[in-house]
Parts: structure tokens; C-alpha cells; sequence
């Protein structure tokens, strides 16, 4: 599964007399590793304070080109380490040993919002690192290559297994991590755009979890769009997990983005099989479609269009247009949090844009003060738009909305959306290991 990368390079021959200088080269160790891990990066060979560019290239399965770029001078031995060299232009400034991996972004000739995300998790992102003569901007053309190389980017580890799943009435993947086990084991679930998403349920079991990645709409004979939603799909995905015989029980946690951390929100308050979840940039209320559980109902908070403004560019900002979910006449729509017995991990970014995520987290914590609880953490990144996955995810300040086709602003700014994944995706693993074993 893991290709060795060779990066040898034959050693200039020196002509006449003249003193030779080294071949450029450029190192990135490991040359295969997993994706949410740090590189190291050098370059070597190059003159005392030389002005160059660096650049990553990859394409994902659709053929699309994704680029990122930053500048940098070599120091008086003719060498740069992106762990402690800083960039003075380019996609990003500052010391970022992964910027030119979260700065990703569709290259000029493609669609612009895309997102740079694996729709496999058995092959590896290919990233090409090339050094360019000179400082050239972001979308310009670039100088002469004077060295490159290509690290492989992994989602799945040697030995982790990923199971397809049609148990029932629920679908998706789970993935196990090699070995007997049994380990703490996760539902993971995306937001409003659908389908079935599993690189962040991939890294989980890389990580030591049993991760069932849940799709809930627009996936094989589930709904095709949000219209309702009845807990015991949910249900009986949790107790799948909860009787695996690879899984540690007693309960599983679950994780969710957007509408999925919403999701997470009920399932903890209702479901006994669910003791710990970690909820990204959700809402305390139930939103858009109803949510049915036995004889209860969540009726949906809507969306009110007259409040979506569009800008000169054609991007859609949503953050006033959900209905206010601390309006007394939307109290039907409320997760009654304060009735779970497990704990909560808040997760929000203070620059969200996509809607009022931090206002929506106070909401959930006042709630369980009110009523006498402690049972949760949060973490508030200053800085941090909607999206926060897994480390050195490329940033996407705006992104296509696979349903509507349109730009969407989720908000943020990159170097601190991007510092903003790398710890929460520490602290998420240091949570559901304290609380699920």
C-alpha cells in the first residue's frame, strides 16, 4: 500500500576548473504518509539568499488541477525548511510547514469553489513540490523548475478495513482499524450536501476508532433530498455499531459537521447507545427538514431566501437567513440537550459564516447550565470559518453548494482555519477516547 519514495539525484560534474555548486533539490519526508500528518520540506542547493517560489500541484479523481504557492530566500548556505523558514508572499506568509497544503485551491483555468476533497480512501493524493526561479504571484506564470518531487498523501492506514455497509435500513462504510480490538467506535456524518463522505472516517480508524462514516440523504435508496428524517435510521446505525464485535461499548460516540453535528446533538439527547458526541459548527435546534422519534417531533427551522444577500461576485452569504432558534415562538424546533446523560464537544469557528455556529454553541451551553449540567467543552477558534476537518484540509472560504450550484460563504481565514483544524483534530481523538474508552 505504502510506495517507497526515492529521490535520488546523480551529482553535478564539475567543468574546467570552476568550483561546482550542488544540484537543487528538494526533500519532503515522509514521501508517503498519512494525510492528516506534518511533512518536513527542504530545498538544498540553491545560492545564499536566492528568491524562490515553492508549489504544490495536485489534480483529484475528476482530472481537476489544484494549485498553491508561497515565496521564499534561501539562507546563507543556499537552503530552505519550511518548518522554520518563513514565506514573505505568495498564498500565505509566516513559518507554515503545511501552508502549501491547506492553501489548495482550484487553479485558474478550472472551476472556481471547488472543493478539494478525496472521494477514495484507498488511494493516495498525489502532491507534486516543485521549486521555481524567482517570486512569481498565485495564478502568474512561474520560472524555470529547478527541482521537484511528489508526496503521496494517505487517508488509510496498512491494515485498516473498510466494510460497505447494507445492514438493515442503514448504509455506508465502516472502517476497522487492524487488530482484534475491540476499540471505541464513532458514526460520522457530514452536512446538507449529501452522499456518502469517508476520508475523515478513514483517518479515525488510522486512528485506533471503529468509524461508521452514515450517509443520511442522496445515497444509494436513502432520500434523495432533506424533506424529513426519523431517528431510528440513526438508532439503528448506533446499535450496528454498539454490537460489533470489534467495537468496546458499553456506548459509541458520534461526530458531525453542519447538519450532521445537529444530528449528533439529538441522537446523544435521545439515543442511550450514544454517550459522547462532538458537534462542528452545528445548530442547537433542529433545521430545514422535521425530525420524528416515536411519538416526538422536531418540527425544522427554515430558511428565509429574503435574507440571503448576494454579492457582486455571485456568492451567496446565508448567516442571517436561518430563523432565530432563541426566538421564543421557535421553541418546538429545540434540542432538548439538557435530557442526555453523555457528554459534548462544541466545536465552532468564530468566522463562520455559513450561520450563526458560535451564537448557536452559547445557546446549547446556556441551556445545559439552566439546567444545572457541566457535561460539555468548547472549542472557539478566532478566525475559523464553517468547514473544520482534519488537518492540512485545504481552506475553501467559499464553496459550491452541491445542491443549489451555487457559491456559498462558509467564512474564515485561511492560516487560522487552518491552525484551527490541526488542534481540534488532536483534542476531538483526546475526547472520544476519554469518554468512550
Amino acid at each position: 500500500m505504502w510506495r517507497a519514495a526515492v529521490a535520488a539525484k546523480a551529482p553535478a560534474r564539475a567543468l574546467c576548473r570552476a568550483p561546482a555548486r550542488r544540484a537543487v533539490s528538494v526533500a519532503v519526508t515522509p514521501a508517503a504518509g498519512l494525510a492528516d500528518e506534518r511533512v518536513d520540506t527542504r530545498v538544498a542547493g540553491l545560492g545564499p539568499g536566492q528568491p524562490v517560489t515553492l508549489r504544490a500541484v495536485v489534480s483529484d479523481e475528476r482530472g481537476c488541477l489544484f494549485q498553491s504557492c508561497a515565496h521564499y530566500r534561501a539562507d546563507g548556505r543556499g537552503e530552505l525548511h519550511l518548518g522554520t523558514d518563513a514565506s514573505h508572499g505568495g498564498n500565505y506568509t509566516g513559518v507554515e510547514p503545511m501552508g502549501l497544503f491547506w492553501s489548495l485551491a482550484p487553479a485558474g483555468m478550472e472551476r472556481p469553489y471547488q472543493r478539494l476533497v478525496p472521494r477514495s480512501t484507498g488511494t493516495p493524493m498525489k502532491v507534486e513540490m516543485l521549486v521555481h526561479q524567482g517570486h512569481s504571484q498565485p495564478g502568474a506564470i512561474h520560472g524555470p523548475v529547478m527541482a521537484k518531487a511528489e508526496v503521496e498523501r494517505w487517508f488509510t492506514a496498512p491494515g485498516v478495513r473498510r466494510i460497505r455497509l447494507k445492514e438493515g435500513g442503514v448504509r455506508g462504510s465502516l472502517f476497522l482499524p487492524p487488530g482484534d480490538g475491540p476499540f471505541p467506535g464513532v458514526i460520522d456524518m457530514y452536512g446538507d450536501e449529501g452522499g456518502l463522505i469517508e476520508f475523515r472516517s478513514s483517518l479515525l480508524a488510522t486512528r485506533g476508532f471503529a468509524a461508521l462514516s452514515l450517509p443520511y440523504f442522496d445515497f444509494e435508496d436513502l432520500p434523495k433530498v432533506m424533506k424529513e428524517f426519523k431517528l431510528e435510521y440513526f438508532q439503528e446505525a448506533a446499535r450496528f455499531l454498539q454490537r460489533h464485535p470489534k467495537v468496546k461499548g458499553p456506548g459509541v460516540g458520534v461526530i458531525g459537521t453542519g447538519k450532521g453535528a445537529e444530528l449528533a446533538l439529538s441522537m446523544i439527547t435521545f439515543l442511550p447507545e450514544v454517550v459522547a458526541a462532538v458537534c462542528i459548527s452545528g445548530c442547537s435546534s433542529n433545521t430545514v427538514a422535521d425530525l420524528h422519534y416515536g411519538e416526538i417531533t422536531l418540527p425544522g427551522l427554515r430558511f428565509d431566501m429574503n435574507k440571503v444577500s448576494v454579492s457582486d461576485t455571485g456568492v451567496f452569504d446565508t448567516f442571517e437567513a436561518l430563523d432565530d432558534p432563541a426566538n421564543p415562538a421557535n421553541s418546538s424546533c429545540t434540542i432538548p440537550i439538557e435530557k442526555a446523560e453523555g457528554h459534548f464537544l462544541l466545536v465552532v469557528g468564530e468566522a463562520d459564516r455559513m450561520w450563526k455556529s458560535s451564537l448557536y454553541a452559547e445557546l446549547a451551553i446556556g441551556r445545559l447550565r439552566q439546567h444545572g449540567k457541566e457535561n460539555f467543552e468548547l472549542l472557539s477558534y478566532p478566525g475559523a470559518g464553517h468547514r473544520i476537518d482534519p488537518p492540512s484540509t485545504p481552506f475553501c472560504q467559499v464553496a459550491l453548494d452541491r445542491v443549489l450550484g451555487v457559491p456559498v460563504l462558509g467564512g474564515g481565514e485561511s492560516k487560522a482555519h487552518a491552525h484551527a483544524q490541526e488542534h481540534s483534530w488532536g483534542k476531538i481523538q483526546e475526547f472520544l477516547h476519554l469518554h468512550l474508552g
